[in-house]
């Protein structure tokens, strides 16, 4: 059972009835023991774990900034350690802010109140929270549509749900460099980084958990560190190196991370000696239905052609000014 801490109970687990998916039919992509296994180790590592979490947080509370809305219980799902609980409790309106971690080690360093519990089975019950926030984690998730069905159940009636997972090609240059370095060593390859969702898809699944409105959009970030083996200590240190299902059981050849090392820097280096790391955050918005909630128009329902607005615009721009 998921440790359930002091503060919490408003959540009302034992009300909670599961979301009952076939896990059978559904490919097992990530080890989440492993995972869970992985965030323990970084958590008893103690030091920073935060920098990649905290700039995902960071944006997250900026897109929270723009709803004029008022939430007093809130969810924090991938909650880590707790170090960026600060930048959502008491924005606004939020009063009670409960932690979801998959990793007890990492859930005893919060502060609280947080659950210990796999973000595939959400311990919380049918509309309680206000604003659920998905802070990084859910695309280490095997069942993502399941996930987010969950969500929008625990959600209150026009309750909202912001959510950050990454996408698209993030770390495409680790990826390069392990490929090349295992092919040439190994003569052959396996996974060392894992499947990212792509933004059309995230469109869909969002649409696909019955959620209104939905907004998707992404941010590419590039980070910049020293050497390779940096962004590698770094992944480790938070507890997201490699936990694909299907990985190669045997630990990475030291002639193969050094080569992968030399590749990366070839490839991606600055003139300044340092190398870039791509991270595409894949950003999800959406609300759970409501009586009286604005809907949006029907397809092809339009009566002004976008030509006849944008020369209204440039109608009343002033000369010199660009209207775009």
């Amino acid at each position: 059972m998921p440790r359930q801490a002091h503060g919490a109970r408003h959540l009302d687990a034992r009300r909670h009835v599961p979301y009952t998916g076939a896990m059978s039919d559904i490919i097992q992509v990530f080890d989440r023991a492993l995972l869970r296994r992985r965030r323990d180790r970084a958590a008893r590592a103690g030091g920073d774990h935060g920098f990649m979490v905290r700039e995902v947080a960071e944006r997250l509370a900026d897109r929270l900034d723009d709803v004029l809305r008022s939430f007093p219980r809130a969810l924090l799902i991938g909650s880590r350690d707790g170090a960026t609980r600060p930048l959502f409790q008491g924005r606004r309106g939020i009063e009670t802010l409960v932690g979801v971690e998959l990793s007890e080690a990492m859930a005893a360093r919060d502060p609280g109140p947080v659950v210990v519990a796999d973000e595939e089975r959400l311990p919380v019950a049918d509309n309680s929270v206000d604003l659920a926030i998905g802070q990084f984690s859910l695309h280490w998730t095997n069942d993502l549509p399941g996930a987010l069905i969950q969500i929008e159940r625990a959600l209150v009636p026009d309750g909202l749900f912001l959510g950050a997972i990454a996408g698209g090609n993030s770390l495409t240059e680790l990826r390069q460099a392990l490929t090349q370095a295992e092919i040439e060593i190994d003569g052959g390859l396996s996974p060392r980084v894992s499947p990212f969702a792509q933004l059309i898809d995230a469109a869909g699944l969002m649409q696909r958990a019955g959620f209104q409105l939905p907004v998707i959009d992404v941010d590419t970030i590039t980070l910049a560190y020293p050497h390779p083996l940096k962004l590698m200590a770094e992944l480790r240190m938070i507890g997201a190196t490699n936990a694909l299902a299907d990985r190669r059981r045997s630990p990475l050849k030291r002639a193969v991370l050094m080569r992968a090392a030399e590749i990366y820097q070839q490839r991606f280096s600055r003139p300044d000696g340092r190398v870039t790391a791509t991270l595409d955050i894949i950003h999800m918005a959406g609300w759970k239905t409501a009586t009286g909630q604005p809907q949006p128009r029907k397809r092809g329902s339009a009566d002004t052609a976008m030509s006849d607005m944008l020369a209204r615009i440039a109608a009343q721009t002033p000369p010199g000014d660009d209207p775009r």
